[in-house]
């Protein structure tokens, strides 16, 4: 009995399993429309001509050879056209055209001369010429189109014949409406991949820019805060210690930073930014000078701000070449906000950047002292000019290397700090008109 149950259940997971690749292929043939039409698709109404074929061999009919040429000229003239039908290159070639043209002439001599089958010619045409004509144009010709072959038919085999003008009409709109209903998913169908190509490269592009930042600038804190400890361990042991407890913190908060990275979800604060800066300087020997003034900004705003903050220190403690100073002021203006790191090192060296201006490329000195390209402020400048700012790096006026950024903010001045920060003082707030 269980052998029974376990087989009957094993038989119905094989049956949900099997339900379950039917359905994926239900929806992968459902997303893959197939190849796109051709011209094959239009030869088999053709046949339509196979009653004037036939009556090319019945006694009585008046140059038949003639009748075969033009059975013949009209029919090579529909295959060209309707080949030519599914480019639009070539459907919208004069050639294309004239074909369409030499058809209507042909079609309008058979049905005159013959009449009877050979009226069947008009929607062939119409046929051909809803699958070459596009836009506004459609709808007056169909129109042109019927009412020839009306008059024509009326006049070869009176009123009787006048469905073929209606056969006519319905030929010429039904082509043109599918022909371009299918183009149209196919051109929906490529503009979607293409926006979601382009979705994965930004989403890439953005996960690139973050470990960047985020690593590079870790691992510079890491680097440097563990020389502090290394050189402090045999002279100053609780020194050594705090600094050992800081490269704990760093790595903690990087393993966060990272995980939000990862998510989407991370957004820098720029007093941190600040913070973390002042830290950094200290341990690495330079004297940090912080100036902080200005209104409240958005959380983006803080967010963009405190990369720049960050990436330009993070160089000033990499590449530096003989710094000893290092200012940080962030300056609120109508409208704008300004960063502005600048250094006293020795050219290059100093924020590791080989251009200046919103065009240039931002370097980075290598060891051996050549200048290399650098993705992170390069990435900056990029993010700034999406967001309407810009970033600008290059050497100072009095030495040394200066890195501007400027950002517009809205207004919403809610009281301006002005906050500093020395080697041998904490960071601290004051009102601007005291």
């Amino acid at each position: 009995m269980r052998g029974k149950q376990e087989t009957g259940s094993k038989g119905h997971g094989w049956g949900s399993v099997s339900c379950r690749v039917e359905a994926r292929r239900a929806r992968a043939s459902a997303e893959t429309p197939g190849p796109p039409p051709t011209g094959f698709s239009l030869l088999p109404w053709l046949l339509l001509g196979m009653g004037a074929f036939s009556n090319l061999f019945q006694a009585g009919t008046r140059q038949p050879v003639l009748g075969g040429i033009g059975l013949f000229v009209f029919n090579s003239l529909y295959i060209y056209v309707v080949f030519r039908a599914f480019t639009k290159q070539t459907r919208q070639a004069r050639s294309t055209r004239v074909a369409l043209v030499l058809m209507a002439v042909v079609t309008c001599a058979l049905a005159l001369g013959y009449g009877g089958s050979w009226l069947y010619f008009f929607p062939l045409l119409g046929l051909a010429t809803g699958a070459v004509t596009r836009g506004p144009w459609l709808g007056r010709t169909c129109l042109a189109l019927t009412a020839l072959a009306a008059a024509v038919s009326s006049y070869r085999e009176g009123w009787d014949a006048v469905n073929i003008a209606y056969a006519t009409f319905l030929s010429t709109m039904v082509t043109a409406a599918i022909l371009s209903l299918s183009e149209a998913v196919r051109e929906l169908r490529a503009a979607r991949e293409e926006l979601a190509r382009r979705a994965v490269e930004e989403e890439r592009l953005r996960f690139s820019r973050d470990l960047h930042d985020l690593l590079g600038h870790t691992m510079s804190v890491i680097v440097v805060k563990s020389e502090a400890a290394r050189r402090l361990a045999p002279r100053d042991l609780d020194a050594a210690v705090a600094q050992i407890t800081d490269i704990e913190s760093v790595g903690r908060q990087a393993l966060t930073e990272i995980r939000e990275a990862v998510t989407g979800y991370r957004e820098g604060s720029l007093s941190t930014e600040l913070d973390r800066a002042r830290s950094v300087l200290e341990a690495a020997g330079v004297q940090p000078v912080v100036r902080h003034s200005g209104p409240p900004l958005a959380a983006q705003t803080e967010a963009l701000l405190g990369w720049v903050v960050r990436e330009a220190v993070t160089n000033v403690v990499r590449h530096g070449q003989g710094v000893a100073r290092c200012e940080i002021s962030v300056e609120g203006e109508v409208g704008r906000v300004r960063v502005r790191v600048a250094d006293d090192g020795g050219g290059c060296g100093g924020t590791g950047i080989a251009g200046s201006g919103s065009g240039a490329d931002a370097g980075e000195t290598g060891e051996g002292g050549g200048t290399r390209t650098g993705t992170g402020l390069r990435g900056l400048r990029e993010r700034l000019a999406v967001a309407g700012g810009r970033l600008e790096a290059g050497a100072g006026a009095r030495g040394g290397f200066v890195v501007t950024a400027e950002l517009p903010v809205e207004g919403g001045d809610t009281g301006h700090l002005v906050r500093s920060a020395g080697p041998d003082s904490g960071m601290v707030s004051v009102p601007t008109g005291a």
